[in-house]
């Protein structure tokens, strides 16, 4: 009994151990809420792998002292925990016992940088997926402290929680960003990043760098930087505009005129429009930022080279609480789409969610499950002897679920 003992100590060893190479190589890993990290157990009533968690609710204020009741409603979101990834290694009974630390140097680090990468690069598509406004054109690169003060001032005049602000930039972006600081007369933080050359906190943002910012692949018309004019509209229920049928796209019949995640943004100054801008969140009123939306699936031109597109969120100029551009989106107005892009992201009020819940125990084969009380990283490890061979299977695994909440997350654009 006394070599399963400790082969069982051993594996909870090199587990605790590994758990912290999954967190603390990866910015997006390290820094979501998991709130959510064992939704199975907190939420009893819950079944399946999908839990939904409420949104602030909307409202419109009413004139005067005479009361018009309004309905409410109740905004939710979903998460599903749908990826799981596992890295498996074999070793020796002689490895397993006599070589602890080349076992934890070679193999238990190797496997779970490798399982950890993959794992921050999945989380870090939210990047692409969830945000639909965004700062930069995909063409000039970001690399000043004015830009990232500017991309901040875009995020907040749009209304945004005050606390937990995030940003995560390209990090190769970096060291120009710090080039550029360093010229300025700040001290303190000169000192700071000419010592590090890490960001660290500016304007009430804490700046992540990262590696595995996704690259989204953009539809024809982005690539092409076509100007796509308005010939129609679709609405829902409350007036706001859920699809637009645009014209003068690049080619006709191209099936890849429009992909999903696609980002778009309407133009100024067109001839014979007003210009249109966002309201805020709350308050319902009009501010500088442009609007922008996102293509919620894949779209291709027709013959007549016009191609309709599916769009969040809803563009609505109609009075009430989901009231969200200052007018109508009507025929003649212009838009641009984003060329092929990296994306990062700016988040606030710890609104990026990640589930990662502790996988159930092997037994009978020795197992260890470590959950970081911190951060709700969980990861399983287990081993089984393969009868006469001096093998041992070693098994790393992990699932998860990730999201953000749109209405207070940023895409920042870098170019490819």
């Amino acid at each position: 009994m006394a070599i399963p003992n400790n082969i069982s100590q051993n594996v909870i060893t090199y587990n605790k151990a590994n758990l912290a190479w999954l967190q603390n190589l990866n910015c997006f890993v390290s820094t979501f809420n998991t709130k959510f990290k064992d939704f199975q157990k907190a939420n009893p009533a819950n079944l399946g792998d999908t839990i939904s968690f409420d949104k602030p609710p909307r409202f419109v204020a009413g004139d005067s002292l005479v009361v018009d009741f309004q309905a409410y409603e109740q905004r939710t979101q979903t998460l599903t925990v749908d990826r799981a990834k596992h890295v498996g290694i074999d070793v020796t009974a002689q490895q397993l016992i006599f070589n602890v630390e080349d076992y934890m140097d070679r193999f238990g680090k190797g496997a779970i940088m490798e399982l950890s990468a993959v794992v921050e690069a999945d989380v870090a598509q939210v990047c692409e997926i969830y945000p639909y406004r965004f700062f930069g054109d995909g063409i000039t690169s970001i690399n000043s402290f004015e830009q990232l003060a500017q991309m901040l001032a875009q995020f907040r005049t749009f209304g945004s929680a005050k606390y937990d602000t995030k940003g995560y930039l390209s990090d190769l972006s970096i060291p120009n960003v710090v080039n550029g600081g360093l010229n300025q007369f700040v001290m303190d933080r000169n000192n700071v990043m000419a010592n590090s050359w890490e960001l660290g906190a500016f304007a009430k943002c804490d700046w992540y760098s990262s590696n595995l910012l996704p690259i989204h692949v953009s539809g024809s018309e982005g690539i092409a930087q076509q100007t796509l004019t308005v010939v129609s509209t679709t609405t829902n229920s409350d007036g706001g505009v859920i699809s637009i049928t645009f014209s003068g796209t690049s080619a006709a019949s191209d099936p890849d005129s429009i992909k999903q995640y696609d980002r778009g943004q309407f133009l100024d100054n067109v001839s014979g429009q007003a210009n249109i801008r966002f309201l805020s969140f709350t308050g319902h009123k009009p501010i500088g930022a442009p609007v922008q939306f996102q293509a919620t699936a894949d779209a291709a031109s027709t013959g007549g080279s016009q191609v309709t597109v599916t769009i969040t969120p809803p563009l609505q100029a109609a009075a009430g609480k989901n009231q969200n551009i200052s007018r109508s989106i009507v025929a003649g107005m212009q838009v641009k789409f984003l060329p092929t892009h990296r994306a990062g992201m700016v988040h606030s009020g710890n609104q990026a969610y990640l589930a990662m819940p502790p996988l159930p125990s092997t037994d009978p084969f020795t197992n260890s499950v470590a959950t970081d009380m911190d951060t709700g990283v969980s990861l399983r490890m287990y081993t089984g002897a393969q009868f006469g061979q001096n093998l041992y299977g070693t098994v790393h695994d992990v699932i998860w679920g990730k999201t953000v909440v749109p209405d207070n997350a940023m895409a920042i654009i870098y170019p490819v």
